[in-house]
């Protein structure tokens, strides 16, 4: 089974194009709205989404365009696909330096060369493929169709079990779920192993002196968090309005926001090792089902830009924003803390990971200002993550005799 890529391409726009991308863009959202548009068309999407990053002209930073996809290896085979649409480049062309007219591996090199790594990256199964969380949809449908359709009156859970197995072996379309999933390649679990004990052995020896500097630098964070100005401007409903207007047409939501670093070396520093520190969790700690935790989240990532003069955050998530920022109030402030305190205009935050977030609604009015909206796609609109696991659970069930105990926890699957 394939693993999970974060494809973040970003390009600068060509000067005067903002009418036409909007167009573009609104042209998109149309497509997306009746049958996904072609993001539908490419392999491997789970989410999908294009916006406009507002420029920053004290940075002499320019509008750009950012494409984002959770997307499934290999890269090649996406790239290859996206900027082979008409409808996708038509507004990559607004793009300086985009070749328009060139062959195509021109643009496949070009679509490279704007890609941005992410500094840390969550996903909530790795190795479980667009293609899998469709297939174990469809065989919960089925599956629920044919409990449904007989009278089990007197069967024990373990005579159920067994003739949903005999029935499932009996469909040709179906037969594939008596085999357990693979999971992600060889090659993939090598090079996550070689990542968890390369950074695990490198930390090590040095461990004592990072300890040791450890009070020196949370004073010097304190000192600047004693000068930090937090915003105060409420979000207007104009803007609120074009947020929400994007939110709710499925189960799963999307949010994307981006905001400035503060300045100095110590803000830049602290912010980095913060993110090595989650991408290390979310790959070795958190690397299945959950965030810390939250188990409504599919896909998150934080990418420093501009130098690490900005950074954008985006996931997707299950639920109503009100109940996504509470999940991680009431559950990680701290952790959000440790990241986004380090971004200009937070809330007002005491060594770090004290207060900020904790403060509710100054938090959310936060998010909120920072916000962007998006073109946004979902392969699985109608699914939360916990169903995606709670059908991946069922699929794993029917590959093995189960238990008395077993077949009734499993039944409670459909």
């Amino acid at each position: 089974m394939p693993h999970q890529i974060p494809l973040t391409v970003r390009a600068p726009l060509k000067p005067g194009r903002e009418v036409e991308v909007e167009a573009a863009l609104d042209a998109l959202q149309k497509e997306v709205e009746h049958g996904g548009g072609p993001f539908a068309r490419l392999p491997g999407v789970h989410f999908a989404r294009v916006f406009v990053l507002p420029g920053d002209h004290e940075l002499d930073v320019p509008d750009t365009l950012v494409y984002l996809g959770e997307i499934d290896a290999p890269l090649r085979r996406h790239l290859d696909a996206v900027v082979a649409d008409d409808a996708l480049g038509s507004i990559f062309a607004h793009c300086r330096g985009f070749p328009e007219r060139a062959a195509h591996g021109e643009r496949v090199r070009w679509a490279r060369e704007q890609r941005v790594r992410p500094g840390a990256w969550y996903v909530h199964r790795v190795g479980r493929g667009v293609d899998q969380v469709r297939d174990e949809a469809r065989l919960r449908d089925t599956v629920g169709a044919f409990l449904d359709g007989r009278d089990w009156t007197g069967a024990d859970p373990g005579q159920v079990h067994r003739a949903v197995r005999t029935f499932v072996a009996a469909r040709p379309d179906l037969a594939w779920a008596l085999t357990p999933s693979a999971g992600p390649g060889p090659l993939f679990r090598a090079r996550e192993a070689l990542h968890a004990v390369g950074w695990a052995a490198a930390l090590l020896p040095v461990a004592p002196l990072l300890l040791a500097a450890l009070p020196g630098w949370l004073l010097l964070v304190r000192l600047h968090e004693r000068r930090d100005v937090p915003e105060t401007a409420l979000p207007s409903r104009e803007h609120v309005g074009e947020l929400t207007a994007r939110e709710d047409h499925g189960t799963p939501n999307p949010f994307t926001a981006y905001g400035r670093v503060k300045p100095g070396l110590v803000r830049a520093v602290t912010i980095r090792v913060a993110l090595r520190g989650l991408d290390y969790a979310s790959r070795h700690v958190f690397a299945r089902d959950n965030l810390a935790g939250i188990r409504s989240i599919h896909f998150a990532r934080w990418v420093l830009i501009d130098d690490g003069r900005r950074v954008v955050f985006a996931s997707n998530y299950d639920g109503s924003q009100e109940s996504y920022m509470a999940d991680f109030i009431d559950r990680v402030a701290w952790g959000v803390n440790l990241v986004f305190s380090n971004g200009l205009g937070y809330p007002p935050t005491r060594w770090l990971l004290f207060g900020g977030a904790r403060d509710e609604q100054s938090y959310k009015n936060y998010l909120r200002n920072h916000q962007l909206p998006s073109v946004w796609f979902s392969a699985y609109p109608a699914l939360s993550a916990r169903n995606v696991d709670d059908n991946s659970a069922l699929r794993d069930g029917l590959t093995r005799e189960l238990t008395g105990e077993e077949a009734r926890t499993w039944l409670s699957l459909v």
